[in-house]
């Protein structure tokens, strides 16, 4: 099928996999692994080709005036209530949705004061943004505890970030990157914590990170990611994969969205680490606990 003839629901479909793929630093390879199918069948997905029986799914569901999720039997669209809570949603725009997220939050969860929010600053980004260097210095002159957060994940665990992938999974993973977060939360009322990058791939930790920390995006564009991570002993990122930097750069372009609902932005791209921690610290004016 050529690119004129792909059906634009398929190659939809193939996008979107291809954003939560990225989303989860997962290459192709890893994902057909963990989901255990071919490496081809994921590709051919990504590249709008598809399946037969999504067709036939989709066709039931324009017969029947239902979504896929509903065919598929998503939570959002199990019940009356919640159809009903995605038509009042359908449509709005970036800032209404932002307001309807903050007001269910504060409808249904605890989340900190604002007071006791500020008292704990959250680094977030991709590797080589500066989180550890620059959150080791914001704790310094804060005089609190820095939390490398992926440190607390694997004492938690009783072992590295990659076993706990390979022995457990991303979903153990991801349960142990809230628990170490929820213990950081309860126990330091004052504290500097750098995330893990993937943070932003469970909305859940990331919601009850936003609700309790004053997060700070630090960014910077995907070349000073690489050269610095590169720069640092650090060749993961060029391991077994030709097109690191394209994949690099479809990370950084999925989880940009969820970075930027972070209180502030720091742009450190190009910029000394005495340059980027003067940009912190003026972002954080104000904001900053006094000693």
């Amino acid at each position: 099928m050529s690119e004129v003839e792909k059906d634009p629901f398929l190659s939809a479909l193939g996008e979107r996999l291809k954003l939560l793929r990225a989303r989860r630093g997962l290459t192709r390879k890893a994902l057909a692994q963990l989901a255990k199918v071919s490496e081809r069948h994921v590709a051919n997905v990504e590249s709008g080709v598809g399946n037969a029986s999504i067709q036939f799914l989709r066709q039931l569901c324009g017969v029947l005036n239902c979504s896929l999720a509903e065919m598929t039997g998503d939570e959002t669209a199990s019940t009356p209530d919640w159809l009903m809570i995605r038509e009042i949603l359908r449509g709005r725009n970036e800032e209404e949705m932002a307001h309807a997220r903050t007001t269910l939050g504060e409808l249904f969860e605890s989340p900190a004061s604002e007071v006791s929010r500020r008292q704990r600053l959250a680094l977030i980004g991709l590797r080589g943004a500066g989180k550890s260097s620059l959150g080791r210095l914001l704790a310094d002159q804060m005089q609190a505890p820095f939390i490398e957060l992926s440190t607390l994940i694997e004492q938690l665990a009783g072992c590295g970030i990659a076993e706990i992938h390979s022995l457990y999974g991303q979903a153990a993973y991801r349960r142990y990157e809230q628990r170490a977060l929820e213990e950081v939360i309860h126990h330091y009322p004052r504290v500097v914590i750098a995330m893990p990058g993937g943070i932003v791939s469970e909305p859940a930790t990331f919601n009850f990170l936003l609700s309790h920390c004053y997060t700070v995006w630090l960014k910077a564009s995907p070349e000073e990611h690489m050269s610095r991570v590169l720069a640092q002993g650090d060749r993961r990122p060029m391991s077994g994969n030709r097109e690191a930097m394209d994949d690099l750069k479809r990370i950084l372009e999925s989880r940009a969205q969820f970075y930027s609902k972070a209180d502030k932005t720091v742009d450190t791209s190009e910029m000394s680490q005495e340059a980027s921690f003067a940009s912190l610290v003026e972002q954080l004016r104000g904001i900053l606990p006094s000693r």
